[in-house]
């Protein structure tokens, strides 16, 4: 971490029990994503307000690369497990970790990004495969039998319009989850 952890302690007395345990958290996280370049936390002692009253609150803000930021700052209203402070920090930073892997994925391009599937028509049938004709640029596409939606491998026509997922195969382009199109284009 670029820079040292910020604690604050407010409504209570500092503990070095308290300053290590919360420490203690903030290094595992930083061991997960390795990229955390500053820390604050706030940890406030239960007040009188009557929607937390007997609760305590624990606030981290984390700061990563390229601006982006991890904040834990809603305590559950309902749940009297908070009125145990460990309990409380060990809830916060539970829910820390899971926002830090969301951004972590992100910052690595992990997160899963579905592609539409390519459109196209019959062009050759054969019997167990066939080719298609990319709509998109007219590029020839193959496909076998199995390879087709829902047993559609009979309903082919030459012509018949297709979506399909293109993947590279051993011999060039090919399809695969081959669904035919409906009326109008309709799925």
């Amino acid at each position: 971490m670029q820079t040292p952890v910020e604690i604050d302690f407010q409504g209570m007395p500092l503990t070095e029990a308290l300053r290590q345990s919360i420490a203690g958290h903030v290094a595992e996280l930083e061991t997960r994503s390795g990229r955390i370049t500053s820390a604050r936390v706030v940890l406030k002692a239960p007040g009188g307000h009557h929607q937390t009253g007997g609760q305590f609150e624990v606030n981290i803000h984390l700061a990563l690369p390229n601006g982006r930021k991890v904040i834990v700052s809603r305590t559950p209203k309902a749940d009297e497990r908070h009125a145990d402070i460990d309990f409380a920090i060990n809830d916060a930073f539970k829910r820390a970790r899971r926002q830090l892997q969301d951004q972590v994925r992100e910052l690595q391009s992990q997160t899963k990004t579905h592609a539409e599937p390519s459109i196209g028509s019959v062009t050759t049938l054969k019997d167990d495969f066939g080719f298609l004709e990319a709509a998109n640029d007219g590029h020839e596409v193959y496909f076998h039998r199995n390879s087709v939606l829902n047993d559609g491998f009979a309903r082919l026509k030459i012509g018949t319009r297709v979506t399909f997922a293109e993947e590279m195969g051993e011999k060039g382009a090919q399809a695969s989850t081959v669904k035919l199109l409906g009326k109008h284009g309709l799925l």
